[in-house]
């Protein structure tokens, strides 16, 4: 899978290395030197080095190897339906859509094998590694309404997350506008004072020595919300790569898989402590409120039987 980078005007001179961090700002330097050692082809047939000076109009060629598209959970189970929806039990580690890394894997695809006679529609997005309740259209009519539920704000979602530390007070309101932060990233969001508007309102559910499982139910969509607002009141959720475990971490993480090392770095979990456990929407024939809930996972409860009461 070959990439191929064209050196503008404004970068001749530029070392090598430091023109691949601008074009490719996700890969940390030690995955840059690694891609000019093994990688990298230069016009002319130079020997390419991380501090060797790209010229204006020289293309960059990188060979990347064909990516193997990581092991996910392929099962999902469906919690309730009938011939206009289904709310399926999202398992954490299967993602939505189709990406870079993934696009056999992912929950768009095992849809389309499970029912390939249908036009299915998913109604809105929850995290790859987030586990829980999904609400899928079964026709255009459904999926229509419900959107349009969504954005009417007349769904309610619910969700149970385990955090470090236990909130005070143990109930409350999150007003804190969030926007995207200009991070390496490119993903990163925050809470900043000219954001867009962002509400949680949580609840402690249970409280452990060091840990509380909290529910939180968000009155607005923003992207992460969940997580940047519990960290933002000092209480990351388990296992939350990017909230939690510090940017660096998460741009090791993208970058050599989940190592022993990292995984103590993300409290001894692989994936983030975050469970969408209830949503409630009206029927897309009836109109009438369908309550439909998600009980803890597996893995989540067996982490909590080791935390200290």
């Amino acid at each position: 899978m070959p990439l191929a980078l064209r050196v503008p005007p404004e970068c001749d001179g530029w070392r090598l290395d430091h023109f691949l961090k601008q074009r490719i700002r996700r890969l940390s330097r030690a995955k840059i030197r690694t891609i000019i050692e093994s990688q990298v082809r230069l016009d002319g047939g130079r020997a390419p080095r991380p501090a060797l000076a790209v010229r204006k109009g020289d293309t960059i060629r990188i060979d990347r190897p064909a990516p193997i598209e990581p092991e996910v959970p392929r099962e999902f189970s469906v919690l309730a339906g009938d011939e206009h929806f289904l709310a399926i039990d999202k398992p954490a580690g299967l993602p939505m859509h189709t990406t870079a890394k993934f696009w056999k894997n992912t929950l768009v695809a095992l849809l389309r094998e499970r029912y390939p006679d249908e036009q299915l529609q998913i109604c809105h997005r929850i995290d790859r590694e987030t586990s829980g309740v999904l609400l899928v259209a079964r026709s255009p009519a459904a999926a229509s309404f419900l959107k349009r539920a969504f954005a009417s704000r007349a769904v309610k979602k619910t969700y149970l997350a385990l955090v470090h530390g236990v909130p005070e007070p143990a109930s409350g309101v999150i007003d804190a506008p969030m926007r995207l932060l200009d991070t390496r990233t490119r993903i990163k969001m925050g809470v900043e004072p000219d954001g867009l508007p962002a509400v949680t309102r949580y609840r402690v559910e249970r409280t452990f020595a060091h840990h509380a499982l909290v529910e939180a139910a968000p009155e607005t969509g923003r992207q992460h919300q969940i997580r940047v607002h519990l960290a933002h009141i000092g209480h990351p959720i388990v296992g939350d790569k990017l909230y939690g475990g510090g940017e660096q971490a998460f741009m090791d993480y993208c970058d050599s898989g989940l190592t022993a090392e990292l995984l103590e770095r993300f409290d001894g979990l692989p994936r983030h402590a975050l469970h969408a456990s209830r949503i409630v929407f009206p029927h897309p024939a009836t109109r009438e409120p369908v309550t439909v809930s998600s009980p803890l996972p597996r893995d989540l409860l067996d982490y909590m039987k080791g935390l200290r009461a």
